[in-house]
């Protein structure tokens, strides 16, 4: 694959990878993800958990999560009324790894 071709790949995969980019990019969505990983990822956390270990309103909770769910990173699993959020990034990490990935290719076929 000549240069050309690797630099229009890597456009693909950054283009592929924006929207986690800059959901991760965001200070507060961090926090919210650290948290997020510290509990148990399968039964996942409520709004009011989230918002007393963060230290963040509940709306700025409730607005980021958003973010997140939109993307993709958090999942949501309703029980009865309560609304639990966890992680579940997977296949966008397959989109971060490949930009990685695609970058390094390029760094060490330019050396």
């Amino acid at each position: 694959m000549d240069k050309k071709e690797q630099i229009k790949m890597l456009q693909e995969d950054f283009k592929n990878a924006r929207s986690i980019l800059t959901a991760i990019g965001d200070e507060t969505r961090q926090i919210i993800l650290l948290v997020l990983m510290e509990s148990d990822c399968k039964s996942g956390m409520r709004v009011g958990e989230i918002t007393a270990k963060t230290h963040l309103s509940r709306p700025a909770v409730s607005h980021q999560l958003r973010i997140l769910k939109d993307i993709g990173l958090v999942k949501m699993r309703e029980e009865g009324t309560k609304n639990f959020y966890h992680i579940d990034a997977s296949e966008e990490l397959n989109a971060l790894k490949k930009l990685v990935m695609d970058i390094e290719y390029l760094m060490k076929s330019s050396m």
